[in-house]
């Protein structure tokens, strides 16, 4: 029993079949007629989200040419996310579910519960070659429902069995579960995992990424991974603007990761895509007005911050990083997982800088 699986009652509190509301019929185009069980639990855990189970076609999916993403595979058991972090840049992913990317991103969950099989059944098949599989790079494979669904397990040893490359990014500290999986599947291909603290700040954490395990809570998953031989790299997402990127945040930050025992650390600026902009933004008004104006002009040129703001906070993260002798990252080491580079923007200077800053 997981974590995540503790409550009042294990039964669902309410189920019912595929319907023909506008749920139902996205659900049905995307993953079969036959496919969709809603339910809620009524466990204080999951009081308030609604889980969409469906038996999906397909489990792997392909990542679109024009990405410049360091794989071409992922796996996404769920979508939807219980850890509510305020910038996902997945949050946009929900509309296409016809269910809402603010709340309902956070509360409507989409399960594939046959995940496990499906993967393994595709792996199998001739046309699969092998390649690198990354997990966690849209929702949080290791988010609060794995406690009670324990597709990972599954999804794992489907890996492991054929040997095949893959990648874990999480916030989640139930990754410390499958440890003895991640450890087998490590004796037989490339593993590479990544935990995401972008800071240390608990007032900030608590607001923006009211769902997830404490900063410190995740850095201990970096310090077990290590100790029992697994190398775990740090991915600093996202540094964000003004609330999180002076430079004693940055040096607490980098100076936590390097003591937890983190191979690798990678600074990822907050980025604002569709969906997850609107839903950031009027947070930002909600919880530090004064700093609406601030980002309109940090990202009036769309999703992504300023190339030269972006090099400052990488410049100055890699510095904290050798400083604490966090090494450079090696063959082997878990994957970096980072964004499509923006359009070259120059540095601005004087007055219109400080305006910014």
């Amino acid at each position: 029993m997981g974590p995540a699986e503790h409550g009042a009652s294990g039964e669902p509190a309410e189920s019912a079949g595929s319907g023909e509301s506008a749920h139902g019929r996205a659900d049905a185009a995307l993953f079969g007629a036959d496919a969709v069980t809603t339910r809620t639990f009524d466990t204080p855990e999951f009081r308030g989200i609604t889980f969409h189970e469906i038996r999906a076609r397909s489990i792997l999916n392909r990542v679109p040419g024009a990405s410049r993403m360091p794989f071409e595979w992922t796996v996404n058991p769920y979508r939807g996310c219980t850890h509510a972090c305020v910038y996902c840049f997945a949050r946009k992913t929900h509309s296409y579910l016809d269910l809402d990317t603010g709340i309902g991103f956070d509360t409507q969950i989409v399960v594939k519960v046959n995940a496990p099989e499906v993967l393994r059944r595709q792996l199998a098949s001739p046309r699969w070659h092998g390649d690198h599989v990354a997990m966690g790079t849209n929702v949080d494979c290791y988010q609060r429902a794995e406690g009670r669904y324990r597709l990972m397990p599954g999804i794992l040893s489907a890996l492991r069995d054929r040997a095949n490359p893959f990648s874990i990014l999480t916030k989640g500290t139930l990754i410390l579960r499958d440890l003895d999986l991640l450890r087998q599947a490590a004796d037989v291909t490339d593993v590479g995992v990544s935990v995401s603290v972008g800071f240390t700040d608990r007032e900030l954490w608590r607001t923006v990424e009211p769902g997830t395990p404490a900063p410190e809570r995740r850095l201990e998953v970096v310090r077990a991974l290590t100790d029992h031989g697994l190398d775990c790299g740090v991915l600093m997402a996202p540094v964000i603007p003004f609330l999180g990127d002076e430079p004693a945040q940055l040096r607490a930050t980098v100076r936590a990761i390097a003591a937890a025992g983190a191979t690798s650390v990678t600074p990822l600026v907050l980025h604002l895509r569709p969906g997850a902009r609107e839903w950031f933004m009027a947070w930002l008004g909600q919880h530090h007005p004064h700093l609406v104006r601030r980002y309109e002009r940090l990202y009036a040129d769309g999703a992504y911050a300023p190339t030269w703001y972006q090099r400052r906070i990488t410049r100055q993260v890699h510095d904290l990083a050798r400083e604490y002798g966090i090494g450079p990252t090696r063959a082997g080491m878990p994957r970096r997982i980072t964004p499509p580079e923006p359009a070259e923007q120059p540095e601005p200077s004087g007055p219109t800088q400080l305006t910014l800053l």
